[in-house]
């Protein structure tokens, strides 16, 4: 049984992109939600509409927050912006598609495919983090919400890279180890913190995402 300090958190990606459906790198980038990613968001808030929270929060780039305010208004919350939970910024990779980067920096993307997580970027259009120091900037970010809300619940809408995140520190996975877990476009991920700890309830909820549900909604 929770006790009154456990803070609850659903930990949602953003809809789907024109980029995502293309796998090209967006980043930093800001780019919009797609068609298929606004039903996707609405799809998302009418299957949260029967919880509660009592924060909701936002990565600042229009793909979260375009997600987020679908759930803001159906859970008639204020949204909350939070830069800290952007995805990782990809330097000189951002804007292209993946077989491109190969082409045009083949070594910096052998380092990135084999999980070299101290591996520097190409600059860009935006300044490149390694993976390290984007775990270390957003897995505080989560935590500090929480440490700020204790026994409250909360919804945070950010990014695949984010949830990543989130999915090693609760489950204490290396950063060096492969990514070989789905991180779906609009899915559900529930987490809770407990002294300071995240911990990992259940990962990749798609239900609403059925073709029939975003039907429904569209």
């Amino acid at each position: 049984m929770q006790n009154d300090t456990t803070t609850r958190i659903v930990l949602i990606r953003h809809g789907e992109t024109a980029w995502n459906a293309e796998r090209r790198l967006q980043g930093h980038l800001d780019i919009d939600l797609n068609a298929t990613g606004m039903r996707q968001a609405r799809a998302l808030a009418a299957a949260l509409a029967n919880e509660r929270f009592d924060v909701l929060v936002s990565s600042d780039l229009s793909r979260a927050a375009q997600t987020a305010k679908a759930v803001a208004e159906v859970q008639d919350l204020p949204l909350y912006i939070d830069g800290r939970l952007r995805e990782r910024c990809y330097g000189g990779f951002e804007g292209l598609l993946y077989a491109e980067i190969a082409d045009r920096y083949p070594q910096e993307f052998a380092a990135w495919q084999g999980r070299d997580v101290d591996a520097p970027l190409p600059p860009g259009e935006n300044c490149a983090e390694t993976f390290r120091q984007f775990y270390d900037r957003v897995v505080p970010a989560i935590l500090g919400w929480a440490e700020d809300n204790p026994g409250k619940s909360l919804a945070l809408v950010a990014h695949g890279g984010v949830l990543e995140c989130a999915y090693r520190a609760a489950l204490g996975l290396p950063l060096d180890t492969p990514r070989d877990f789905k991180v779906h476009n609009a899915s559900i991920n529930r987490f809770t913190v407990q002294d300071g700890k995240l911990q990992l309830e259940s990962w990749g909820e798609v239900a609403h995402l059925q073709a029939a549900v975003l039907d429904d909604v569209g």
